[in-house]
């Protein structure tokens, strides 16, 4: 991986992948769960928007361990 040595484009790369695995993550645990995020999202219920926040943060802080 020596395209990686350029700083532009292993930020570029770490963020997609960061990106595609948040997604990843939040639809496997929206698979698991037994309600359907996007429908109580729809009906502005805040505690599953707290939810969502949260897979977000902490598959954030994984992928940043992982990386450094």
């Amino acid at each position: 991986m020596d395209f990686l040595n350029n700083e532009f484009i292993a930020t570029i790369v770490y963020a997609v992948l960061a990106l595609l695995l948040m997604f990843v993550g939040y639809k496997f645990f929206d698979m698991i769960t037994p309600y359907n995020f996007a429908e109580e999202v729809k009906e502005k219920n805040p505690a599953v928007g707290a939810v969502i926040a949260g897979i977000f943060i902490a598959v954030a802080i994984i992928i940043k361990a992982a990386i450094v």
